[in-house]
């Protein structure tokens, strides 16, 4: 760990000072302060197994709505909206958890919806 700190450290400084002029290099510098603030955050992943390398999934469960935003506009009608976030976090949350969506909505729409057991 202590290796990769030293290696983040060191690129972002070279990042910070060797960075060339104008928006990219403003945008280089950018990116070596966060670094530099947040080192944990960015090397979490290499000392916790549990970690993703990536933010994908997080991407992944927005991505349906930037699409339907994109395609239709919008949404009509705010709580429109609330229910399409509400039906896509059941689900996302169902899958997660390895129930079939089918099987989650049936069981949703019969009035029996999948609850997680709390402890």
């Amino acid at each position: 760990m202590a290796h990769h700190r030293t290696l983040m450290t060191h690129a972002a400084r070279i990042g910070a000072t060797e960075s060339p002029p104008g928006t990219v290099g403003a945008k280089h510098r950018a990116l070596a302060r966060r670094i530099t603030s947040r080192i944990d955050d960015y090397l979490r992943f290499a000392v916790d197994p549990q970690t993703p390398f990536d933010n994908n999934p997080a991407e992944r469960e927005i991505r349906m709505a930037k699409l339907r935003q994109k395609v239709s506009g919008g949404m009509r009608t705010f709580i429109g909206a609330e229910h399409f976030a509400a039906l896509r976090s059941y689900l996302a949350t169902t899958a997660k958890h390895g129930i079939d969506g089918r099987d989650a909505l049936t069981r949703l729409t019969s009035g029996d919806p999948w609850l997680h057991a709390t402890t």
